[in-house]
C-alpha cells in the first residue's frame, strides 16, 4: 500500500490564461514539495514563464486556482505573492547597482531605527549592515563588506546578492529564473551550490533553466511544460536527459517512458 502523497507547498490546478487568440496557459497544473529543488523546463512558448508569473503574482489566471499549503490564494501582484512568503529572483537579478550589498538586500523594506528618529524616516543602517552579514554568512557568500557597492561585483556575485535577499524574506518558496544564465562555468557552480544552500534551509526552491546539465545536476525533479500544459514530472535519476527532451518537444509521449522515470 502506498503511502499518500505529502501536501504539496505550492499547487496550481487547471490554470488557464489566454492573450487575445493565443492561450499562454491550457489547463496548466503544478505542484512543489517541500524540501525540494523542482526545475521547470519546457520550449518556446510551452507555457513555462506564464505558469512562473502566475505563482509570482506577476500575472492573473483567467480561469484555475492556486493553492499554498493546500489553502487556495489569489494573488492581484507581485506584493501579494511576496506577503505570502514567495520571493522570485528574476534573470535581470533588479538589483541597484550603485547601492550598497545591505541597502540591496533591504530594498523596499528597509528596517527603521527606533522612536522619533524612525518616524521621522531614518533608517537603522547599523542593523541593515549586521542582518545583511548574517544572511550572506549563512549562505555562504564570500563577501568581506556590506557596504560594498553592487557594481563592483562580479555577475555570481551579484546573482549571490539576489539569492541571499529572497532566501532572507522568502517564508514558503524561492522561485529562480534562469540564475546561470549569463554566468560562466565556475559562477554557474556557484551559484548551484547557492540553490542548494537554500533547499538545505528549508525553503524549497522552483528552478527555471534552460541548461539542462544544470538541472541534472541539482533538480529533485523535473517539471516538463508543453503546449501550456504540464506535460509530465520526472525523476532525474531514472531518466535520460535525451528523452526529458524528447518528452518536452513532443517527440515522445510520457506513456511510453519507465514507470521509474515519472516522479
Amino acid at each position: 500500500m502506498t503511502e499518500p502523497r505529502p501536501t504539496p507547498i505550492l499547487e496550481a490546478r487547471g490554470l488557464v490564461k489566454r492573450y487575445g487568440h493565443v492561450t499562454a496557459l491550457d489547463g496548466a497544473d503544478f505542484q512543489l514539495l517541500a524540501g525540494e529543488i523542482l526545475a521547470v523546463i519546457g520550449d518556446n512558448g510551452a507555457g513555462k514563464s506564464t505558469l512562473i508569473k502566475a505563482l509570482a503574482g506577476a500575472i492573473i489566471p483567467d480561469a484555475g486556482e492556486i493553492l499554498l499549503d493546500g489553502k487556495p490564494v489569489r494573488f492581484h501582484s507581485p506584493l501579494d505573492a511576496r506577503r505570502q512568503g514567495i520571493e522570485t529572483v528574476y534573470q535581470d537579478l533588479a538589483v541597484a547597482p550603485a547601492m550598497s550589498i545591505a541597502e540591496n538586500l533591504f530594498l523596499g523594506r528597509e528596517p527603521k531605527r527606533t522612536g522619533l528618529l524612525g518616524w521621522l524616516g531614518a533608517l537603522d543602517k547599523k542593523k541593515m549592515l549586521a542582518e545583511a552579514m548574517r544572511h550572506m554568512q549563512s549562505l555562504k557568500i564570500g563577501i568581506r563588506s556590506m557596504k560594498q557597492a553592487v557594481e563592483t561585483l562580479s555577475g555570481g556575485q551579484r546573482q549571490g546578492v539576489a539569492v541571499a535577499r529572497s532566501a532572507a524574506f522568502a517564508r514558503h518558496v524561492v522561485i529562480m529564473d534562469e540564475p546561470t544564465a549569463a554566468l560562466g562555468v565556475k559562477e554557474g557552480n556557484m551559484v548551484l551550490e547557492l540553490i542548494r544552500r537554500v533547499r538545505d534551509r528549508g525553503l524549497p526552491v522552483i528552478l527555471i533553466s534552460h541548461n539542462m546539465p544544470h538541472v541534472f545536476e541539482i533538480a529533485d525533479r523535473i517539471h516538463i511544460a508543453r503546449l501550456g500544459k504540464r506535460a509530465a514530472v520526472v525523476n532525474p535519476k531514472h531518466i535520460s536527459m535525451s528523452d526529458t527532451v524528447a518528452v518536452m518537444t513532443g517527440a515522445k509521449r510520457p506513456e511510453e517512458l519507465p514507470a521509474q522515470a515519472l516522479a
